[in-house]
């Protein structure tokens, strides 16, 4: 018997083909991928889900906001378009257990997230036999990224646990091959892999966040792993196991095509470049139509110019506006504060002269809150090293470290911080790359002490940043950032931006 595996993960609620900063039409959203599915499914086709939908897209954002007591846009799309199973992924947790239990109630399709409990219960199967008639079977497993704790807000997972993805999935797998008579075993990871498939390098530090590469090489008998999280693009064997995954917001879709009698398998991506499915975007219209209305409600004005971002890169090295103001927010609200950072994530659009929610949304693309953490001046170098990373030096130029955009961008990473003076020499080796710091025109001695606001992200040592987490928690802003930003431009409807040139980024 033949069948097909179909998944998508991390469509990040683009059901819409259109971009929500400028809504132009795009090769993206489920409604791009429709007609794919339909074209390829038959009886024996599973329709699968790896996770992150709850969060990402501006309907995601305006429904979780304004009108959240509504199945949710994305438990919409998936009963249209008949799933069969869903993952769960760390973003589905950002707006609380009350918006998460709405979601799975409406979806029709099975959770099969098993290393997720809350009050010890999983939040999914602990594993699926999926049966095809009286001869074929296979397992499907389910499994989320252990790490979600470092990254997501005390409340939203306080009565939940999460186990080590790698450890469930071999004590599942053993557990199946012994008291089940299956034709294969499929693991649904939202997470990725941690090591180069060829080459077996890693491409990340060794955190845990990602270990399908560990998964292939140490756990006999799965047969296929769809993976996510990492937003990359990749359809291959890795050490015999079928695995891939598909680009995010919906830009492809995975396909295993898989002979259970020979156990031949083919693995590919297949683009969200189809028709629009107009029955499919019908569905949302209402909401859709509510949402855009709101995106482009104006909140205030910039006194001068507009913060656009023109080049990315150029906005890093000589820290864009944007970034000064986004931090000059931050220490408005975290009153303790003398210093604040912030990052210019991957697509950010910045702000037109009059700002609009569109603005926002389109430039801070993450729910995060903030923390204010107060730090030594030893953590806080170690804090501008671990950004100052970012840079290398080429042919007497500054550029981007290759390992910030290859094998997936993480621009995100880079932190620009104000209320400090300081210089990065990219051509110095890392962890010496920070060869002048000053705080107010003095010299930062190790033992001075500094209250730094940050992402909620941040501070639990996301990116790597394991310098602050343990630091102490002065301030705890329990406040979605994208509502503190509309909130502070209510209140100041003719803006000023406290920009300074604090940032020097040399050869």
């Amino acid at each position: 018997m033949k069948i097909k595996l179909l998944a998508t993960s991390d469509v990040h609620g683009y059901v819409s083909p259109y971009s929500y900063s400028d809504r132009k039409l795009c090769m993206q959203g489920l409604a791009r991928l429709s007609y794919h599915i339909a074209s390829l499914r038959d009886k024996h086709t599973l329709l699968i889900d790896n996770g992150d939908s709850l969060q990402g897209s501006s309907l995601n954002y305006y429904h979780n906001l304004y009108e959240k007591d509504l199945m949710q846009p994305m438990a919409k799309a998936l009963n249209y378009l008949n799933y069969d199973y869903y993952n769960l992924g760390n973003h589905d947790f950002n707006y609380g257990p009350d918006m998460l239990h709405q979601y799975m109630r409406d979806v029709n399709a099975t959770c099969l997230t098993g290393n997720a409990f809350e009050y010890g219960q999983p939040l999914g199967k602990e594993y699926v036999i999926h049966r095809f008639n009286d001869s074929y079977s296979i397992a499907l497993i389910g499994v989320v990224t252990q790490h979600i704790p470092v990254w997501e807000s005390t409340e939203n997972i306080k009565n939940n646990t999460f186990e080590n993805a790698f450890d469930y999935v071999k004590r599942t797998v053993e557990k199946i091959r012994k008291e089940e008579r299956v034709n294969g075993i499929c693991v649904v990871y939202h997470g990725g892999h941690e090591r180069h498939m060829e080459t077996d390098e890693p491409t990340e530090l060794l955190t845990n966040e990602n270990l399908g590469w560990k998964m292939c090489h140490e756990i006999e008998g799965i047969d296929v792993l769809i993976c996510g999280h990492q937003h990359r693009s990749y359809a291959l064997f890795c050490n015999g196991v079928a695995t891939l995954q598909p680009f995010e917001n919906a830009k492809e879709m995975g396909v295993i095509e898989w002979d259970l009698d020979t156990q031949e398998k083919t693995v590919k991506l297949i683009k969200a470049d189809a028709d629009i499915d107009q029955d499919l975007l019908k569905l949302i219209d209402e909401e859709e139509q509510r949402a855009q209305h709101w995106l482009d409600q104006p909140l205030g004005r910039l006194k001068e110019g507009n913060l656009l971002i023109q080049d990315p890169t150029e906005a890093r090295i000589h820290k864009h506006p944007l970034i000064s103001f986004i931090n000059q927010v931050q220490l408005y609200y975290a009153t303790e504060a003398q210093l604040s950072s912030q990052a210019l994530f991957n697509e950010s659009v910045g702000f037109n002269q009059e700002i609009t929610m569109r603005d926002l949304v389109s430039t801070y693309v993450f729910s995060n809150t903030m923390k204010a953490l107060r730090m030594s001046g030893k953590t806080l170098k170690e804090y501008l090293e671990k950004t100052a990373e970012y840079f290398d030096a080429e042919d007497g130029k500054v550029v981007v470290s290759r390992s910030f955009y290859d094998p997936k961008p993480l621009h995100f990473n880079y932190e620009m911080v104000s209320g400090l003076d300081y210089t990065i020499k990219a051509s110095n080796p890392i962890g010496s790359r920070i060869v002048e710091m000053s705080y107010q025109g003095k010299p930062v001695k190790e033992t001075d002490s500094f209250v730094m606001v940050m992402s909620s992200y941040r501070s639990g040592g996301g990116g790597e940043f394991d310098m602050v987490k343990d630091c102490e928690v002065v301030q705890d802003i329990q406040k979605d950032m994208v509502d503190a930003l509309a909130e502070y431009i209510l209140a100041h409807p003719i803006l000023e931006v406290n920009h300074t040139e604090n940032i020097k980024v040399i050869v």
